[in-house]
């Protein structure tokens, strides 16, 4: 990825608009969520949207819920070329693993932290050990749940997933640096194409979708579905009927 220009302001026309859809104010107000929730919590997780042919990129290290248009980089997703930097700020480490997505016609990709999602793959790590079976090939796995319909069935396939469908994500294994992950990210999004969102065992979950408001709204419905799921293990109660 190259450095390109802008660390001198020459380029802030690309982060200036009053318009709150614009992707540099969507970004810091999705921050500001997402830290209500916990997604984001002690400057983690991470937000991404493409817009034409530029990529809004959260940074990294800072703290989200006090994020500013200012904070954010833009990014020529032809060239890979940062068209802005921010002084002394840092380039998200997610970014390889964004790109993964939008690589793949993603219009928004969302990193989280969410504590559901990491107790999620402790779950089936578990479960998968104790059938005897290898976890680094496990997907948490639900079905007949009315918030699966929140997520499409596809790449190119039209409609959402039905109550009777079986959600099925993806997990990989966790690494000490963020974008050592990409090549198990892009290898889990070829096995399997039909997912929008792969968890990181130990870590959180990516998820991205056609916009910015499809990730959104699956981004929290996975969330719901994950927090659904531990409480069933509680309660003793299946995932798969």
């Amino acid at each position: 990825m190259g450095s390109g220009s802008g660390a001198d302001g020459e380029m802030d026309h690309l982060i200036a608009s009053s318009d709150p859809e614009h992707p540099a104010n969507h970004i810091c107000t999705l921050c500001r969520s997402f830290y209500t929730l916990g997604w984001v919590t002690g400057t983690g997780g991470g937000v991404s949207i493409k817009h034409g042919p530029h990529i809004f990129i959260a940074p990294s290290g800072v703290q989200k819920e006090l994020m500013k248009p200012t904070d954010i980089f833009v990014m020529e997703h032809a060239t890979r070329n940062y068209l802005r930097k921010p002084p002394v700020l840092k380039p998200s480490a997610c970014t390889p693993l964004f790109l993964a997505a939008f690589d793949r016609g993603a219009g928004s990709c969302i990193h989280t932290h969410s504590q559901w999602a990491v107790l999620v793959t402790l779950v089936v790590e578990r479960d998968t050990l104790a059938r005897g079976n290898s976890a680094g090939e496990a997907c948490f796995e639900i079905e007949r749940i009315e918030q699966i319909k929140g997520i499409p069935k596809g790449r190119n396939k039209e409609g959402m997933l039905g109550y009777y469908d079986r959600l099925s994500i993806p997990i990989i294994e966790n690494t000490a640096h963020e974008e050592d992950l990409t090549q198990s990210l892009e290898a889990a999004m070829e096995e399997h194409p039909d997912t929008y969102a792969v968890l990181v065992r130990r870590h959180g979950v990516y998820v991205w979708g056609d916009s910015m408001q499809k990730a959104k709204t699956q981004a929290e419905s996975l969330d719901y579905i994950f927090r659904l799921a531990i409480e069933m293990k509680r309660l003793d109660l299946p995932w798969i009927q």
